[in-house]
């Protein structure tokens, strides 16, 4: 496959503190890739750098072998980029509708309308007048997804969908995935749950203290191998 986006000895930080020390990783194109790691591994910081919250340099990101690193969140988001933040952030004085009509704002064409947003989660149709923040956890994450899909984005990033959510919800979130793969978007997924990602990504890639401990097909790691990059120790 062909690679979309890359990071090349990505560092990032906040002012004085670096959280981010040479980060790697390549997203092929129409593909998955999970980012797996323990609170404060560098997860969710490694995201606000490709989508631009974090500044870091221009050769450091690029998309499509173009630099993109350092550019503005309109800018990258315009490029393509959007992301599903931990937390959802929904906007508590909108509707569901409202919410998600704001993720079109960097005004790309494509396959994801409000339509196609109700028929990949139809109770949002139901509750498309509600405020967004009166749903369900679940549904919530419903919305903050459909929300980054009507970026129309080549890449989506999903920094911790799980977090919190029943099992059985996050089966039906999670299920939404390969429909999403299918209309055209490659996927970023942040996690926690080693199981889950390792069911959907094609690559995944373990992250401690900033920096990237082991990378491959999840059919090539071992659980020793997971568990030793996952925690810094080799299983006994």
């Amino acid at each position: 496959m062909t690679a979309l986006l890359e990071t090349s000895g990505l560092k990032a930080g906040y002012g004085d503190f670096q959280a981010l020390w040479g980060v790697d990783i390549t997203l092929a194109e129409g593909g998955c890739a999970a980012i797996i790691g323990a609170n404060g591994a560098g997860k969710t910081t490694l995201m606000r750098a490709i989508t631009g919250v974090l500044p870091c340099a221009p050769g450091m990101v690029r998309l499509d072998g173009a630099k993109i690193g350092g550019q503005s969140v309109d800018a990258i988001a315009k490029l393509g980029i959007a992301m599903v933040p931990e937390g959802r952030k929904l906007f508590p004085s909108l509707s569901v509708e409202e919410n998600l009509r704001i993720g079109a704002y960097a005004g790309r064409s494509g396959p994801w309308t409000l339509e196609a947003v109700f028929e990949l989660f139809p109770i949002l149709r139901e509750k498309r007048a509600v405020p967004g923040t009166s749903l369900s956890g679940g549904q919530q994450q419903m919305v903050a997804i459909g929300r980054a899909l009507m970026a129309n984005p080549r890449v989506l990033l999903c920094d911790e969908i799980s977090l919190g959510l029943a099992p059985v919800v996050i089966r039906d979130i999670y299920k939404a995935l390969p429909r999403i793969r299918e209309a055209g978007a490659s996927v970023i997924v942040v996690e926690q749950d080693i199981a889950q990602a390792m069911a959907v990504a094609d690559e995944v890639h373990c992250m401690i203290e900033g920096r990237i401990t082991l990378s491959g097909a999840p059919g090539d790691l071992s659980r020793d191998d997971i568990h030793a990059a996952y925690f810094g120790v080799a299983e006994t």
